[in-house]
C-alpha cells in the first residue's frame, strides 16, 4: 500500500462519521452512546449470546460489559443463562428494549434518507451503489487467515460443507473417501490447512500438500457462498503459495472440475497455466501448475 492510499481511507473515514453524525453527543437524538445503540441493534428481537456479540463487534470484553450493563441498568436488556448451555449468557430485549429498537430504526431510517435527499436520482445511485462495493470490500479486509489443524471444529465445518458442495455440483456426485486427503497430510511437515474466519465463524479454507522436487499441491480450496466474489480465493491461493514458498515450494500444482468455471477462472488469472495430467485425480479434468519466483 501507499501513504496516498492510507491518507485516502483516513480523508474517507473522516468524511463519513462527520456526514452520518456519529461525532454528535447524542447519536440519533438518543441519550446513549453509538456503542450502545449498536448493541441494541445487534441483540435484536431474537437475543444473541454475548461471546457471539464480541467477535461480531470486535470489541473487548470490559468494554462491552459496561455497554451491556448500561443497557441493563435502562431496562432494555436482560442478561440470561443460555436454555442449550447454561454456560453461555445470552443478552434479550426486554419490551422497552423492543419499543427502543424499533424507534432507533425509524430516526436511522430517517438520518440516512437526509443524505440520500439532497442528490439527484443518478448520484443517489451512484452512492449507494458505492456503499455497496465499499460495505464488501471491508468484509474482506475483515476476514483472518491462520494455520489451522484438520481436525479443529472450524477446519471439519470448511472441510464438510466443501463436500455437500461438491456432491451438489458435481455430475454424479462427490464422495472424499475416493479421492481422500488425511488429515496428516495437511497437518506439518507434511502440509498445512488454512482456514479463513469471519468475525470468529469459519467462511473458507485451503490446504498444500508438500509433495517430491518441491512441489506443492493445493487441495480442498472453498468459500463460503455468502463471500463469493470479494478475493477471498484469491487471497487463501497467495496465501498458500506465499508459506508454500517459506517451505521451499517452487511449483505449485492443482486440478479442478469443468463445473467450477469461477475456479478456473481465478486460477488462470492468477498465473495458472494449463497443463496436461500430472496424476490420476478421478474427480479432475483440468490440471494447472505454476512456478514461483524465488
Amino acid at each position: 500500500m501507499t501513504p496516498e492510499m492510507v491518507a485516502q481511507v483516513r480523508r474517507f473515514n473522516r468524511t463519513v462519521t462527520q456526514r452520518i453524525g456519529v461525532l454528535n453527543e447524542n447519536f440519533l437524538a438518543s441519550d446513549r452512546s453509538l456503542g450502545q445503540n449498536r448493541l441494541l441493534w445487534e441483540i435484536g428481537p431474537e437475543g444473541r449470546d454475548i461471546r457471539s456479540l464480541r467477535s461480531r463487534l470486535d470489541l473487548d470484553s470490559g468494554y462491552i460489559s459496561r455497554l451491556l450493563r448500561a443497557l441493563e441498568d435502562s431496562g432494555l436488556i436482560v442478561i440470561e443463562p443460555n436454555p442449550a448451555d447454561g454456560r453461555v449468557r445470552t443478552a434479550r430485549l426486554t419490551e422497552a428494549g423492543c419499543l427502543e429498537l424499533a424507534s432507533l430504526d425509524s430516526r436511522s431510517d430517517d438520518a440516512a434518507a437526509a443524505i440520500l435527499a439532497p442528490l439527484n436520482a443518478h448520484q443517489r445511485d451512484r452512492l449507494v451503489t458505492a456503499m455497496a462495493e465499499v460495505e464488501r470490500l471491508m468484509i474482506a479486509s475483515t476476514v483472518e487467515v491462520r494455520e489451522c489443524d484438520p481436525c479443529d471444529p472450524d477446519a471439519r465445518m470448511c472441510l464438510q460443507t466443501y463436500y455437500s458442495e461438491l456432491r451438489k455440483r458435481f455430475r454424479g456426485g462427490y464422495d472424499p473417501a475416493v479421492s481422500p486427503v488425511a488429515d496428516d497430510e495437511m497437518t506439518r511437515p507434511a502440509g498445512f490447512l488454512l482456514v479463513a474466519s469471519l468475525h470468529g465463524e469459519p467462511v473458507g479454507c485451503g490446504a498444500l500438500i508438500f509433495c517430491a522436487d518441491n512441489v506443492g499441491l493445493v487441495k480442498r480450496m472453498w468459500v463460503a457462498p455468502a463471500l463469493r466474489g470479494l478475493g477471498l480465493g484469491r487471497r487463501l491461493l497467495f496465501e498458500l503459495e506465499d508459506r508454500g514458498r517459506r517451505d521451499s515450494v517452487r511449483l505449485m500444482r492443482l486440478e479442478t472440475r469443468d463445473e467450477l468455471r469461477e475456479a478456473m477462472g481465478m486460477y488462470r488469472t492468477s498465473g495458472y497455466r494449463e497443463v496436461d495430467p500430472f496424476n490420476d485425480e478421478p474427480y479432475a479434468d483440468h490440471w494447472f501448475e505454476k512456478a514461483l519466483r524465488v
